[in-house]
């Protein structure tokens, strides 16, 4: 039977990403529900081609929009951030795949988990913010997450076989974004059309300027925490500029596994997708060309003081980690709208993670609590 699939966030780089693998494999995958933020016109255009069970629209003032485009159809069209959340635990679906950005994303994924969905995750911010919460009720449901990232999914790959106590340390490699080798001074002139140009990958704006100040990669560590249970201390970050080698595993005798190929979300989408299984990927043709000029370099924590942060968040624990997203996400939003410099971004989330690290958390609804008071503050800080 084929795998019937809602992907959550079908508009954007990843959902997109998503249903191309779909279109190579459609005897393998049905599109079960699409979901899309407030990109109307895109999300009709899948429906239309895709044909799936149901779509929903986050916007409200988009529904009729939808709703009218596809009224010839039999898809049911619904909207809000209540229904995605509801679209996520869908008896028709096998497979959420979590592609939405930012803290939205939250609420889906523990309603895929509590259904026991299988979960291909995409979204950063669901273990960032709710990592130990989240992880609890994915053992509690019996229902896995998969990592879509390219460094967790090549974690993950150099795993397979091997017990975790064998394990020395888990190497996160990164591309170095846009201003690899730039000093703090330098950052201070940096533009938003800079920031934008990542070298390597194809991306969304939020996730391309988190590459750029390398919070994606502060991120992942706190990802790789939750993902692979292991300490921070155990988690290291390597600059690797040709993005060959998505990450390593070192085991304590010694030896390093790597997981290497051309640059391509579609890879880690697809094993996401298939795991444990492996299947041919026609995009990935041709071999490693360029091999023999592989490089790598220290994360420059003092330049990019973001890094630094994310590891200070999780070793904190308790709220710190969800203040450093909210805070991270509005200073984002600002320095893509130019109200905000570069190095800005990087004093407001100091701040907040500051002023909030202290609070505990227990709940799902803390969580979203403080998350509404990091955004409140962090705007203050603007308007000051």
């Amino acid at each position: 039977m084929p795998q019937r699939l809602a992907i959550l966030g079908s508009t954007g780089s990843i959902g997109r990403q998503t249903l191309d693998i779909c279109r190579v494999y459609p005897e393998l995958f049905t599109v079960e529900v699409l979901t899309a933020g407030s990109n109307a016109e895109e999300l009709i255009r899948q429906a239309i081609e895709f044909n799936p069970n149901m779509v929903v629209i986050g916007n409200e003032n988009a529904y009729n929009q939808v709703s009218e485009a596809l009224a010839s159809t039999d898809i049911k069209v619904f909207c809000g951030s209540k229904s995605i959340a509801d679209a996520a635990a869908n008896s028709e679906v096998d497979t959420v795949v979590l592609a939405m950005v930012g803290i939205s994303g939250l609420e889906p994924a523990v309603s895929a988990i509590r259904a026991g969905k299988k979960l291909a995750l995409a979204n950063k911010e669901v273990l960032v913010v709710a990592g130990e919460l989240v992880t609890k009720l994915s053992i509690e449901h019996n229902a896995p997450i998969i990592p879509i990232d390219s460094e967790h999914s090549a974690i993950m790959q150099c795993l397979q076989g091997e017990s975790s106590a064998s394990i020395e340390k888990i190497i996160l490699t990164a591309s170095g974004g846009p201003f690899r080798g730039f000093k703090s001074e330098q950052l201070q002139k940096v533009t938003l059309q800079q920031a934008l140009a990542h070298p390597v990958w194809s991306m969304g704006d939020k996730i391309t300027i988190d590459s750029a100040t390398l919070m994606n990669k502060g991120f992942e560590v706190i990802e790789a925490r939750w993902l692979f249970n292991i300490e921070t201390d155990k988690i290291d970050i390597l600059v690797h500029p040709q993005s060959i080698i998505h990450s390593m595993v070192q085991f304590v005798d010694g030896s390093i596994k790597a997981q290497m190929s051309k640059p391509d979300m579609r890879l880690p989408i697809l094993y996401a997708l298939t795991w444990p299984q492996r299947l041919k990927a026609p995009f990935q043709t041709g071999g490693l060309l360029d091999i023999a000029s592989l490089t790598f370099e220290k994360a420059d924590t003092t330049a990019f003081h973001h890094l630094a942060m994310a590891y200070r968040a999780i070793e904190i624990g308790g709220g710190a980690p969800c203040a450093l997203n909210a805070a991270n996400e509005v200073a984002v939003d600002l320095f893509l709208h130019e109200q905000l410099s570069f190095v800005g971004m990087q004093n407001m989330v100091e701040n907040a993670l500051r002023k909030f690290e202290s609070i505990k958390t227990t709940t799902l609804a803390d969580l979203i609590a403080l998350d509404n008071e990091t955004r409140v503050f962090c705007k203050s800080l603007k308007n000051n």
